[in-house]
């Protein structure tokens, strides 16, 4: 594909599953503990790497869709880009799931170029709306931009170890309480030796016997 207006658009495979990472960060959200957040704990990002493309556009984008506002925190405030550097650079996120965020960027200044001879991130407000609202009309460009929205909430909704939501800024907008214990830095969840696939070995049937028989007749 060289747009998001290609026809033959499929959806990555593992963007329908990404339900169940989704909620284990949700659950990690409920049981961690916003008193011990320290600003050391937070994702480490490259200043460089973000000032750059592909990371730079891709700031943009998220803080167009959730602009800063005197009602809650934006993206900008929320660290969203933070969190999505992680996403991209440490969770085991699967590579086509990336390539498709990756390839999105290219897309969409490949179209405002076309249009306005500019990238994205040289537009003013109202043309990056106009942009966003042109290719989230294509089934590819509805799903990046889903995509993109999908890692702002879970930026919000996680503990700041993950990069994003600074001082648990999204946790005090919402009103909600973290739990306990907060996963630090080396412990969070793609970290933790649990984390690891574990290989399950039949139970041997001789040795189940075994220990029947000699478990039979003892008092319960």
């Amino acid at each position: 594909m060289n747009s998001f207006f290609d026809n033959g658009f499929t959806l990555p495979a593992s963007l329908r599953s990404r339900v169940s990472r989704r909620q284990f960060l949700k659950s990690a959200a409920a049981t961690s503990a916003l008193s011990v957040v320290s600003p050391a704990l937070y994702a480490k990002v490259p200043a460089a790497q973000l000032n750059t493309d592909p990371y730079l556009t891709l700031q943009l984008v998220l803080e167009h869709l959730l602009p800063s506002s005197a009602s809650g925190p934006g993206a900008k405030e929320i660290k969203a880009i933070n969190y999505l550097y992680n996403v991209m650079h440490q969770q085991p996120t699967e590579e086509d799931e990336k390539q498709f965020i990756l390839n999105g960027v290219g897309w969409l200044n490949g179209y405002t170029k076309s249009n306005s001879d500019k990238s994205f991130v040289d537009l003013d407000t109202k043309q990056k709306e106009s942009a966003l609202r042109a290719i989230s009309k294509s089934r590819a460009g509805e799903n990046w931009l889903s995509t993109l929205l999908s890692y702002i909430f879970e930026a919000m909704l996680s503990p700041p170890s993950y990069g994003g939501n600074p001082e648990g800024i999204g946790w005090k907008w919402l009103n909600h309480k973290p739990g306990f214990p907060l996963p630090k830095e080396g412990k969070r969840y793609y970290e933790l030796p649990a984390y690891a696939r574990i290989d399950v070995k039949a139970v041997d049937d001789s040795l189940t016997s075994q220990v029947n028989h000699k478990n039979k007749g003892k008092a319960v």
